[in-house]
């Protein structure tokens, strides 16, 4: 009986004493990466993984590999252990938990159709349908990081309709100007468009070039001077009008990506929830 036992004993000391030494090494590599020791951290967990042959930290290392990476900058490498952590999921949090990661380093290399297509997927899949809150919470942050802050503010009314997030985009829309409004003003009234986009020197500019030569044209064609009327009004005149256009579309569209840049900031700098 001892010589059955015996061996048994052996074999169970030694997986034992494998799984404390696993243990220990994902314990080192934990505080490397809560240090943000994100390089060495990786070097770690790589390691773990070549000697976890029964797999117990394969999903854990290489989820928090990719943390490691996107934490760098490298997104592409980030995307790559995400996948192989979502392959290795033990259940339908784990694996939605390393696909919103691919997800989010989407969003950060602002590959952002990409994120959308796998938002898509996942809102499709009644496994994560208990998650659809934070699905729409990361559809948001993708809208947002690309300017679309209509669409941004809708997708984080859906996880609260008072969202923080939601409440900061209505904010900013309502400060933008229209680009609309301005450039068709400015066919009706050269130099319009650019006061109310709050450009007075410009505005003002436009509308007393536009006037004058426009003055001079009809002087001319009024003195029977065609060929003079003609050319004023071709090369100068309609060079000021067209130029007004331009420049009433310009403006509101630098200022409204201003005030996004500026939302950018501010909430980089305040908001206090989950961020990409």
């Amino acid at each position: 009986m001892l010589r059955i036992l015996f061996p048994v004993y052996i074999l169970l000391s030694l997986y034992i004493n494998a799984q404390d030494l696993l243990k220990q090494q994902f314990d080192y590599a934990e505080s490397l990466f809560a240090e943000e020791l994100y390089f060495d951290a990786v070097t770690e967990y790589k390691r773990l993984i070549f000697f976890d042959s029964s797999e117990v930290y394969l999903y854990r290392s290489n989820y928090r590999i990719a943390e490691s990476y996107k934490a760098g900058g490298f997104y592409d490498n980030a995307v790559k252990f995400y996948n192989f952590a979502s392959m290795n999921a033990g259940n339908a949090r784990e694996e939605y938990e390393a696909l919103t990661g691919i997800i989010r380093s989407n969003i950060l290399r602002k590959t952002f159709s990409q994120a959308h297509l796998l938002l898509d997927e996942l809102g499709k899949e009644d496994k994560y349908a208990e998650w659809i809150g934070e699905t729409s919470y990361w559809r948001g942050w993708t809208y947002l990081l690309n300017g679309d802050l209509k669409n941004a503010s809708a997708s984080f009314a859906i996880v609260k309709e008072d969202h923080e997030l939601k409440n900061l985009c209505d904010n900013t829309i309502k400060d933008q100007y229209s680009v609309t409004f301005a450039k068709l003003f400015s066919y009706i009234l050269p130099g319009s468009g650019q006061i109310y986009s709050d450009e007075y020197f410009s505005g003002l500019m436009s509308l007393g070039w536009n006037i004058l030569w426009g003055y001079l044209t009809v002087k001319a064609f009024d003195e029977n001077r065609i060929f003079d009327g003609a050319a004023v009004g071709s090369l100068l005149w309609l060079r000021f009008y067209r130029g007004n256009i331009q420049n009433a579309e310009k403006f509101p569209l630098r200022k409204n990506i201003n005030l996004t840049n500026d939302l950018l900031i501010y909430i980089q700098q305040n908001y206090q929830g989950p961020k990409p």
